[in-house]
């Protein structure tokens, strides 16, 4: 049969969860809910009436033959009468109404494993994102990323031998790198996908139905508020970023295309993140910066003096390579403009200097973001040859898409 992607992406976590519970562990849980689904895959069409249910009945069955196979009966007998063996109902804990992919977060995210292990086991096995888009994401090797994916599962099933979604205290502690891993899914859908195919391979709607299932779980929170609103806004301005399968830049981008509901509910957000904490963190600055974006009638009118702030406020909390990039853009924009007040003038080296220096030591996601910041530098400066040879280079390194031939319609 024929399994709708749709279809999948909706029951791949139950499927997961449910055998991670009968398997006491996520590693085996995501093991037997593959083989399930090839299962399903290969059986002819109208065979199948609940996809999750005849999964989770077929994942179980394969699990309880493995164990047949590797145990003599004696031993099994003890896991044969468990009742979570013998019933089709996940067993959860009394008023756990979290989301599965929620649950499953959660989990991968135990603070038993390093960070760095963490967001790889949480965006490969919950997020469903590649190992290549994980190592482009992180900035690190492809060999390195999957290398910690191994090490991930091993030390989680060390540290808690059985699978189990944590309790409310230890889901606080874990709610941190939970965030950055949404955040991260929806990075990669933005950065991959301005115009995607398939809307039901879409990295940054997922990303927006983890945040909405977060922020029903902790709705005071300001950084869950927050990163909500990072997602809502960056989609409902994702609409007429495109034209005829080309990106286009900042000032041309048609804003009446934008998706005006989504629009209110992320400004809505973006307020509410900032008014509800003294010290704003990542999330809700990230909101703030999005809201400042997506107010503006155009890109003349944006308010480059207020996103130079938040930016300031944001690499002291988050001073990642793309932070130091996304300010440096803002500063090129401020110099640019002959009634800023900011003192820049139209100096551009101290600038196009931190840029370069990006481009030769910043992770390869950073390189890249800041070789389009000086392309366009020098596209706005009159340097035309310079500006073509920069889009040209960046042809090389930026995946089929419209970003791609962007940068092709400029490099000629």
């Amino acid at each position: 049969m024929q399994i709708d992607p749709a279809a999948f992406r909706t029951a791949w976590p139950q499927v997961v969860r449910s055998l991670a519970v009968t398997t006491r562990s996520l590693d085996s849980g995501e093991e037997y809910a593959a083989e399930a689904f090839a299962r399903a895959a290969a059986q002819p069409d109208g065979v199948i009436d609940d996809l999750v249910g005849w999964c989770v009945q077929v994942g179980r069955r394969t699990w309880l033959d493995t164990v047949r196979h590797q145990a003599v009966f004696t031993r099994i007998q003890p896991q044969l009468a468990r009742p979570e063996v013998a019933a089709v109902d996940v067993p959860t804990e009394p008023g756990d109404d979290l989301d599965d992919r929620l649950a499953l977060l959660f989990v991968a995210c135990d603070d038993a494993i390093t960070p760095g292990a963490q967001l790889v086991l949480a965006m490969r096995v919950v997020c469903g994102l590649t190992i290549r888009q994980i190592a482009g994401h992180l900035g690190i090797a492809e060999a390195t990323a999957a290398a910690r994916l191994t090490r991930a599962k091993s030390a989680l099933a060390k540290a808690r031998g059985e699978f189990a979604v944590p309790d409310g205290a230890a889901r606080a502690r874990r709610l941190p790198v939970v965030l950055a891993c949404v955040a991260g899914l929806f990075t990669v859908g933005q950065r991959d996908g301005l115009e995607p195919a398939d809307a039901t391979q879409d990295p940054a709607r997922d990303a927006l139905t983890l945040a909405e299932a977060l922020a029903a779980q902790y709705p005071d929170d300001s950084e869950v508020i927050g990163l909500r609103a990072v997602c809502r806004l960056g989609l409902a301005r994702r609409p007429g970023r495109v034209r005829d399968g080309v990106a286009l830049p900042l000032d041309e981008v048609d804003r009446s295309a934008w998706d005006q509901r989504l629009l209110s509910a992320g400004l809505d957000d973006a307020t509410a993140a900032i008014a509800r904490t003294g010290t704003p963190g990542r999330f809700a600055l990230e909101a703030a910066i999005s809201g400042v974006h997506a107010s503006a009638r155009n890109a003349g009118g944006t308010d480059w003096s207020r996103l130079a702030q938040l930016y300031d406020a944001l690499l002291q909390v988050w001073p990642s390579p793309a932070t130091r990039v996304a300010r440096l853009v803002v500063l090129g924009r401020l110099a640019l403009r002959d009634d800023d007040g900011s003192g820049l003038g139209r100096d551009l080296d101290p600038i196009e200097r931190e840029l370069e220096d990006l481009v030769a030591d910043g992770p390869p996601y950073a390189a890249r973001d800041a070789s389009l910041a000086l392309a366009d530098l020098a596209r706005r400066t009159g340097r035309t040859d310079e500006a073509a040879g920069r889009y040209r280079e960046l042809l090389d390194v930026i995946p089929a898409g419209p970003l791609r031939e962007f940068c092709r319609r400029y490099a000629a």
